[in-house]
């Protein structure tokens, strides 16, 4: 991205990072921070620690699962297991994940501001979000355990249950604030804040993803909120929502739930596809292909997405013509999918391609969420749903698409902005290595539940027959070199923050505005605000300095 007056000079009137502690610093300038970019590294910190925790929880199902039988825990125990591990992996690190650690850090830099519009809630969202993480552990402890009924607290079971739903529930609420308070935030400063002469069609696809997320996150979220609440008051209170020996419809628990939580699939998704559409092309050193259809399909993806609920209730109980209608939508939210992949490998085709962590990820990307969205079309048709519904199907087709989409679209982004972020680059052989192991036991984890699935093992049972015994072990082995791989990869990016090789300001050759200031950048993220002459992926100069014409 050509711009000028740009320069790095850093807060205070001196060069220096936004690492650089100010007077009276410490823990408490972390802790009263407005800036955005230490925001976001509060937010990694927090997140990555629930998901260590998650990934062990995971690693603890798969081990029960190795053979049949009861290995090491109870029935009951299971059922507060796997859903102590969707919570955590949904709640507190897939849904925030994205917009709150890269876009915190990335969207103003990327817009050229020197921070988000509002900062003050910026840091309010944070706390918030910790104090919905301390309740949803509080009720680990307290007023029975941890719930026990899956991530989605369908009643009327989470009704009925003597676990802790209401404190369960309540922390889901609170982190919702966070939520919308992010979305918010994000919404008015791309609107507000974008540097002279970037149009909406010159900001950067990420810039796109996360405005996409951010509409689904405000519109969307107060609607799980109040279905939260009123689970909480039919607890507590008695009043018939839900239950049906109280006059209540555990359907419309059903129908509330899943407005918000297909809707919240994008929340988690779209990010990620913003981040792959920013290292492809710097990675084949090309402008990148269909630039506006790719923007224009993160909003198409977002509005159908509200529209395609239902497909998550074809064997609940719905008239035929809702299951038709549901059906056609679901193929229809398709097809802007299919737009961005069609782009993104046209982006790769005849570009001066350098293979470098961050593409080896993208690419892994596109492979692993293409398989988790054509496994998903098999549940969109009704036939083949009705088969499938609540096998181990449908956990290998979610985690292809939340964990091989939100979560491997994060490690791209990572490894992408990590020299960025802290100014220090990780040991790429042992990064490969890293990526290597997660791509082979994610594939060995979770493809053979698809089979599972399709052979008729249901999903959240802690037993099964032993028929099913060759490809649950074959999974769970997978599930190991899959830890092992994740691991590795924490541990390198970790270990590069004191003891990585000093980072260039641009180590890749990218064009966005983020690459244009110091790494890391300063406080106030530019001296002067750049001023922006050419769309985001302009490659130009790069490759006439190295005398490469652009798709060779």
């Amino acid at each position: 991205m050509v711009h000028s007056n740009a320069t790095a000079t850093g807060a205070y009137g001196t060069t220096g990072s936004y690492l650089d502690t100010p007077a009276g610093g410490g823990l408490k300038s972390w802790l009263t921070t407005v800036d955005h970019k230490k925001i976001g590294l509060m937010y990694a910190a927090a997140m990555f620690t629930f998901f260590l925790v998650g990934i062990s929880l995971g690693f603890l199902i798969r081990l029960e699962l190795l053979q049949p039988g009861t290995q090491f825990i109870s029935a009951r125990t299971y059922n507060s297991v796997f859903t102590l591990h969707g919570v955590i992996m949904i709640f507190l690190f897939i849904v925030p994940g994205i917009p709150a650690i890269l876009g915190n850090f990335i969207l103003p830099l990327q817009l050229g501001a020197d921070d988000v519009a509002m900062p003050r809630l910026n840091l309010a969202s944070w706390y918030v979000y910790m104090t919905g993480a301390v309740m949803a552990l509080a009720s680990l402890v307290t007023g029975g355990g941890f719930a026990d009924t899956g991530w989605t607290f369908y009643a009327p079971y989470s009704l009925n249950t003597n676990t802790n739903v209401s404190l369960a529930v309540l922390a889901a609420f609170v982190l919702g604030f966070s939520s919308i308070m992010t979305g918010m935030n994000f919404i008015t400063t791309i609107h507000r804040l974008r540097a002279p002469g970037m149009g909406f069609f010159r900001m950067p696809l990420f810039c796109w993803g996360l405005y996409a997320t951010s509409w689904i996150q405000v519109i969307a979220t107060p609607v799980i909120g109040i279905t939260l609440v009123l689970v909480v008051m039919e607890r507590t209170l008695g009043i018939g929502f839900f239950d049906p020996a109280r006059g209540g419809d555990p359907i419309l628990y059903q129908h509330l739930f899943w407005i918000y939580s297909h809707p919240v699939v994008y929340v988690m998704v779209l990010p990620a596809m913003g981040i792959i559409s920013e290292i492809l092309p710097a990675f084949s050193r090309r402008t990148i292909f269909g630039y506006k259809a790719i923007a224009i399909s993160s909003m198409a993806i977002a509005v159908v997405g509200y529209l395609v609920w239902g497909h998550h209730m074809f064997t609940a109980g719905m008239s035929d013509t809702a299951r038709w209608v549901f059906s056609l939508l679901t193929f229809f939210v398709a097809v802007p999918t299919g737009v961005k992949v069609f782009n993104w490998i046209a982006t790769l085709y005849r570009g001066s391609i350098e293979i470098r962590v961050p593409l080896l990820y993208a690419v892994g990307w596109i492979f692993l969420f293409s398989i988790g969205g054509l496994t998903g079309l098999a549940q969109g048709a009704l036939a083949t749903d009705i088969h499938l519904h609540d096998t181990a199907y449908i956990v290998g087709h979610f985690h292809y698409t939340m964990f091989g989409g939100a979560a491997i679209g994060m490690f791209a982004g990572l490894h992408f902005w990590w020299p960025k972020i802290w100014g220090r680059m990780y040991n790429e052989k042992v990064a490969t290595t890293a990526w290597a192991m997660i791509m082979v036991g994610f594939n060995l984890t979770y493809f053979p539940m698809l089979i599972l699935g399709i052979t008729g093992m249901p999903r959240r049972y802690q037993d099964y027959l032993p028929q099913f015994n060759d490809l649950n072990m074959l999974s769970s082995i997978g599930s190991w070199i899959l830890v092992a791989g994740l691991l590795t990869m924490i541990i390198n990016l970790v270990r590069a923050i004191r003891n990585g090789s000093p980072a260039p300001d641009n180590p890749w050759g990218a064009t966005t505005l983020e690459w244009q200031t110091t790494s890391p950048p300063p406080l106030l993220n530019f001296a002067t605000p750049p001023t922006v002459d050419t769309g985001p992926y302009d490659f130009t100069e790069i490759l006439k300095q190295n005398n490469v014409e652009e798709g060779v």
